[in-house]
C-alpha cells in the first residue's frame, strides 16, 4: 500500500513538473514572439536613415569605423614622411590588392595593440620583475608595430627578385622587336604581352602611361622611381637619355641587354662561389659527426672491451 502511494505521489509531481515545463516555455515563446514583434514595428517606424544605417553590413557598421580610428590614432603616432614612405613600398611590391597607405597604418596600431596585451599577458605569467616585465612587454609591442613593414618589405623582395631574373630576357625581346622595325611602343606592348609577371605589369603600366598622353621621358622616369632595381633603374634612364640626346634607340637597348647578360652571369658566379663556404656549417655540425660515430664506433667499442678484459 505504502509503495503504492510513494508511486502515486512521485507521478503526481512529474505531472505537475511537466505541466509548469509547458506553460513556461509557451509563456517564454510568446514573449520571445512578442518581443521580435515589437522590433519589426519600431523598426518600421523609425525613420529611413536610421533604417539605412542598421541595414548595413556589420563590417561597414563596425569594422570600417573602428579602422578609420585606428589609422588616425597611427598617422598621431607616426612621422610625416612615414605616409610617402609607406607608399613607397607599396610600389616595389606592386601594389597588392587592398593594401593601401592607411590599412599599413591601422595594421601597425592594431599589431602594436595586440602584441602588446599578448606579450604582457604571457610574461605576468613567468613571475618576472617589473623592469624586466615592462621591457619585454615594449619589445613585443614594437614588434607588432613594425611587422606590417616587414611583411611589404618582404613582398617587394620576392617582386624584385623575379623582376631581376625577367629582364634579361624582356630585354633582348626588346632589342629585337625594335631591330626587326617596330617602334618602342609596339615593342612594349609585345613584352607586355609576354608574360604574366611582375617585370611584364610594370612594362603594361608604362604603355598605359604612354597611350594616356605622358611623354615617354616622364613615363620611364615615373617607372623607375617605382622600384629599387639598379638593373631597371639604369634602363630607364639609359632611355631617358637617348630619347633626349636622339641617340638610336635600338643602339642603346642592344647595350642594356648584353650588360644585364653579364650581370646576371656574375650574379650566378658570385652565388656558385658562395655555395663552399655555406656548406661548411652543416659539413661541419651534421655530417662529419656522423661519420665520426660509424668508422670510430667500433674501434671506440673494442678498445673499451679490451681494458676491460685486462
Amino acid at each position: 500500500m505504502s509503495v503504492t502511494l510513494l508511486l502515486g505521489a512521485a507521478l503526481l509531481c512529474a505531472a505537475m513538473i511537466m505541466a509548469l515545463t509547458v506553460v513556461g516555455v509557451i509563456t517564454s515563446e510568446r514573449r520571445g514572439v512578442a518581443r521580435s514583434v515589437a522590433a519589426v514595428q519600431a523598426l518600421d517606424s523609425a525613420p529611413s536613415v536610421l533604417r539605412a544605417e542598421i541595414e548595413q553590413p556589420f563590417a561597414e557598421r563596425v569594422i570600417a569605423p573602428l579602422g578609420e580610428r585606428l589609422v588616425g590614432l597611427g598617422r598621431k603616432f607616426v612621422r610625416a614622411d612615414t605616409a610617402r614612405k609607406i607608399q613607397y613600398r607599396l610600389n616595389i611590391a606592386g601594389n597588392p590588392p587592398a593594401w593601401d597607405v592607411n590599412r599599413i597604418l591601422g595594421l601597425k596600431v592594431l599589431g602594436a595593440g595586440v602584441f602588446t596585451a599578448l606579450g604582457f599577458l604571457y610574461f605576468l605569467s613567468r613571475d618576472w620583475p617589473l623592469y624586466k616585465l615592462v621591457v619585454a612587454t615594449a619589445l613585443v609591442g614594437l614588434f607588432g608595430y613594425v611587422l606590417p613593414n616587414i611583411l611589404l618589405y618582404n613582398a617587394g623582395q620576392k617582386r624584385e627578385k623575379l623582376m631581376r631574373n625577367a629582364l634579361p630576357d624582356a630585354m633582348d625581346l626588346l632589342t629585337i622587336s625594335v631591330e626587326a622595325g617596330l617602334g618602342f611602343d609596339a615593342a612594349v606592348s609585345r613584352v607586355a604581352k609576354n608574360g604574366d609577371g611582375p617585370l611584364n605589369m610594370e612594362f603594361s603600366r608604362l604603355l598605359q602611361e604612354m597611350q594616356l598622353g605622358v611623354g615617354r621621358t616622364d613615363a620611364m622616369r615615373a617607372m623607375a622611381e617605382r622600384t629599387s632595381l639598379p638593373d631597371l633603374k639604369s634602363f630607364c634612364s639609359a632611355m631617358v637619355q637617348a630619347d633626349s640626346l636622339g641617340i638610336p634607340i635600338a643602339r642603346v637597348l642592344r647595350i642594356q641587354s648584353q650588360e644585364m647578360r653579364t650581370k646576371r652571369r656574375q650574379r650566378a658566379e658570385e652565388k656558385a662561389q658562395q655555395v663552399p663556404v655555406r656548406i661548411m656549417i652543416p659539413l661541419v655540425l651534421f655530417i662529419l659527426p656522423c661519420l665520426f660515430i660509424v668508422i670510430l664506433g667500433p674501434a671506440g667499442i673494442q678498445i673499451t672491451q679490451t681494458f676491460s678484459k685486462m
